[in-house]
């Protein structure tokens, strides 16, 4: 069985690269999230009048990697504390979020954004929300870092090994 979970971490082509390199992840796309219009562009939701987050759906494998984990790496990916602006990237579309579609997880989820907000002075600006819509961004946009491996990304080369080689201890 597996499971489904959605994170907006800014500019969505470094966060799918990330959690493409975590063993358990089957899947991963971006698109657009928690908006208020039907089938946004991509050139719509830039212009910040959409109301839509830039995120990545991630399919996973419960058995192999848990929820828990991946909210844990999400957060090393991302500035918490940050409201609408990661890396260069600013705007609302660049908000940070995790969206879920099983009711059942929000425990998890709340129990990780407990743990990480003890971290910070500055309370958490992620969003922690059911997913209410999501659309897949436009092909050009899907495995942009393996199409364009010199491309812009907000999170450093650093990060993508990292998320390589973490492993979940059971």
């Amino acid at each position: 069985m597996t499971k489904e979970i959605y994170f907006a971490g800014g500019c969505f082509w470094g966060t799918e690269h990330f959690f493409k390199q975590i063993e358990g992840v089957l899947e991963t796309e971006v698109g657009f999230a928690n908006g208020h219009t039907e089938n946004p562009t991509y050139k719509e939701v830039y212009t910040d009048q959409t109301g839509f987050a830039e995120t990545v759906y991630v399919k996973y494998d419960p058995d192999v990697v848990s929820l828990e984990f991946l909210l844990n790496m999400f957060f090393k990916a991302i500035d918490p504390t940050s409201l609408n602006k990661q890396g260069e990237d600013e705007g609302t579309r660049y908000r940070t979020g995790v969206y879920y579609t099983n009711d059942d997880d929000l425990a998890v989820i709340e129990k990780v954004f407990s743990q990480e907000q003890q971290n910070h002075q500055q309370p958490l600006a992620v969003e922690k929300l059911p997913l209410q819509n999501y659309y897949s961004a436009e092909e050009y946009h899907q495995d942009y870092l393996d199409k364009n491996p010199t491309g812009y990304c907000h999170l450093p080369v650093a990060l993508f090994e990292f998320a390589r080689q973490a492993k979940e201890k059971k």
